[in-house]
């Protein structure tokens, strides 16, 4: 029996369009979108590959240049231009603000534009204005006509992958940087996700493995559970600000404190920098570095020996493995319990950052497949298995925590980290005050228990509830999160079924804190964010408990005799001034001594009410 293709009227495709489509689809690849290099790769039956440049190197230093004309140049030609216009490690600033990054080590390492006091942090090189949006783009675009020239075929869809701890705003950016270079974006998967599945399918992993994913700008360890082609993330951690920029930034100080420079100008910095890189790679597999440097006024020697090196290194990759030990504690898991550990990223090449990791989890680390090369392997493999089918299965799981802000400025989390994506889960809330038509629904991300302490992504406003008497209105509010790990938010009022929805955009400008920071704090401070929530919540019930006693003595107050009144007016003033009292223990007590003088008038009131809806009727 033969099945038939079933179309709306007059939408039958011809057959000469229908392969006219199939020769424009293209192939879909992985990119490997890094902060100090990029690549991109295919996928056939299961097979994947890097594409090469006409040089032979696959891998494109994540730089652009901007000569006087402004013209951009990409890669290794960005690279041979004055180094006062080069802009790189751009991946870092995706989704953040200028103040964000002001407060933060990196600011002296970027041309920053001063003028742009709001929205993404804008840069400035030779005049030219450009977002780390748009750097994205200029390499997204230029790996993909590096490929297009390999294949003779367009390209326009890939899997990209991200840190996994890239927040909201930092996927969002790159997704809008593919789109803006003519990619459509099958899928964001964490870099660490991506190399276990190029272990995993070419080397056929099973059991339980630590990804320790070492780049240039970000640090992200994920811990996988690989059982017959299912790819199972258990938990995250990491630093999205910590990577071998920063080694490169603590050689740059060595170098200033040895030869007493104290406040360098932005170009020297930058132009130590550059020196920093090279000493780095050098002492891979050397003992000392040295290079006579000149500047302007300033003259001197860069010396650097290997032991300086591993001195300089040796605080910052504890800071990683203090990240291992944290997502193992989380899910009460040990080293001895790991089958193996997976090293990605360009700076686990350094050899004393493998001696490292191989002592502290007493065994030696994969690195078969090029750490350079295994995120977009993975990223071209998954490409794969979105466009013609795969006998593999991906689960990824949230980062950071979602919720949204309650009364009292506290944090209801609505999705926790470490929730396998995609996922959906609703919540129902209620309405504060009598008559309540509207609620502001203000979603944030992160571990704490207060909304301050929390970053803020979005907010909106659902209007028309019907009037009611505060707690009876039902609003339910569903968090959706894609497979990509994006958001979008929805709000309900059940009786009338009005809705409101967000796809959750950045929101640049505020002062938030990093993702790292947000889970560590969060571990830090849980004892005493949840002392203060127990407080936060009593004062919020007692208030409201108090300001329906005051409508209500208002409006039926006569009904008691003046010694009740007098003993529920005095209770009554004793909580009110406990409400801003830290003490919660004692303004539950009082507040339930508040109920026991009131339970009279409360059945006072009810039975008023009852005689009242019988009146005039007949039982």
């Amino acid at each position: 029996m033969k099945l038939l293709q079933l179309c709306e009227p007059g939408q039958t495709p011809l057959p000469h369009e229908e392969r006219k489509n199939k020769e424009n689809e293209g192939l879909a690849v992985g990119i490997d979108l890094g902060t100090t290099h990029s690549l991109i790769a295919f996928s056939v039956q299961g097979s994947p590959r890097v594409f090469k440049g006409e040089q032979e190197k696959p891998l494109v230093p994540s730089a652009i240049a901007i000569d006087e004309k402004g013209n951009k140049k990409v890669g290794e030609e960005a690279l041979l231009c004055n180094p006062q216009h080069i802009i790189r490690s751009a991946k870092r600033l995706m989704g953040k603000s200028l103040q964000d990054v002001q407060m933060s080590s990196m600011a002296r390492a970027y041309p920053l534009d001063p003028d742009n006091d709001k929205g993404m942090v804008g840069l400035k090189v030779n005049g030219v204005r450009i977002t780390p949006i748009e750097v994205g783009m200029c390499i997204l675009d230029f790996l993909k006509k590096r490929a297009e020239k390999f294949l003779n075929l367009p390209i326009n869809k890939a899997v990209i992958t991200v840190p996994a701890y890239f927040d909201d705003a930092a996927r969002k950016a790159t997704q809008e940087a593919a789109s803006l270079s003519g990619i459509k974006v099958l899928r964001l998967i964490n870099e660490p996700t991506a190399a276990a599945l190029a272990y995993g399918l070419d080397q056929g992993l099973e059991g339980l493995y630590i990804v320790y994913d070492f780049g240039g700008g970000t640090f992200d360890v994920s811990l996988l559970s690989l059982e017959k082609e299912v790819f199972r993330v258990i938990a995250t951690g990491g630093n999205t600000q910590l990577g071998g920029d920063d080694i490169d930034q603590s050689i740059v100080q060595h170098w200033l404190e040895k030869n007493g420079l104290k406040n360098p100008s932005t170009r020297l910095y930058q132009q130590l920098l550059f020196f920093a890189k090279k000493a780095k790679e050098y002492l891979s597999s050397n003992k000392k570095f040295i290079e006579n440097f000149k500047s302007g006024e300033n003259k001197f020697t860069l010396h650097l020996t290997l032991k300086d090196l591993e001195k300089i290194v040796d605080p910052i990759v504890q800071k990683t493995l203090n990240c291992c030990t944290q997502v193992l504690e989380d899910k009460q898991k040990s080293i001895q319990d790991l089958k193996g550990v997976v090293l990605v990223g360009g700076t686990t090449k350094m050899p004393c950052v493998q001696e490292k990791v191989a002592t502290y989890f007493k065994k030696e680390p994969l690195c078969t497949i090029d750490p350079e090369k295994v995120v977009a392997y993975g990223a071209a493999l998954q490409a794969e298995a979105l466009t013609t089918g795969a006998n593999h299965l991906l689960l990824d799981v949230l980062p950071l925590s979602l919720g949204i802000e309650t009364m009292g400025g506290l944090t209801e989390k609505i999705i926790d980290r470490n929730t396998p994506i995609p996922a959906v889960k609703r919540q129902e809330f209620t309405t504060y005050q009598d008559g309540q038509s509207g609620m502001l629904i203000h979603v944030v991300q992160g571990e704490r228990e207060k909304v301050e302490d929390c970053r803020s992504l979005a907010s909106f406003s659902l209007k028309g509830i019907p009037p009611q008497v505060a707690g009876q209105a039902r609003i339910e509010v569903t968090f959706q999160v894609d497979a990509d790990g994006l958001l979008t938010v929805r709000a309900q009022e059940k009786k009338t079924g009005i809705h409101q929805e967000v796809q959750v955009k950045a929101t640049y400008g505020l002062h938030k804190k990093d993702a790292e920071r947000l889970v560590r704090e969060g571990f830090y401070h849980a004892k005493e964010d949840m002392a203060k929530r127990q407080i936060i919540q009593e004062q919020v019930e007692a208030q409201r408990i108090l300001q329906a006693l005051e409508k209500a003595l208002e409006k039926e107050g006569s009904l008691l005799a003046p010694l009740e009144r007098k003993l529920i007016d005095q209770q009554k003033n004793v909580c009110k001034k406990l409400c801003s009292s830290t003490d919660y223990q004692t303004l539950k007590k009082e507040m339930e001594k508040l109920e026991q003088v009131t339970e009279n008038f409360a059945k006072m009131r009810m039975n008023q009410a009852i005689q009242a809806s019988f009146s005039g009727k007949k039982i």
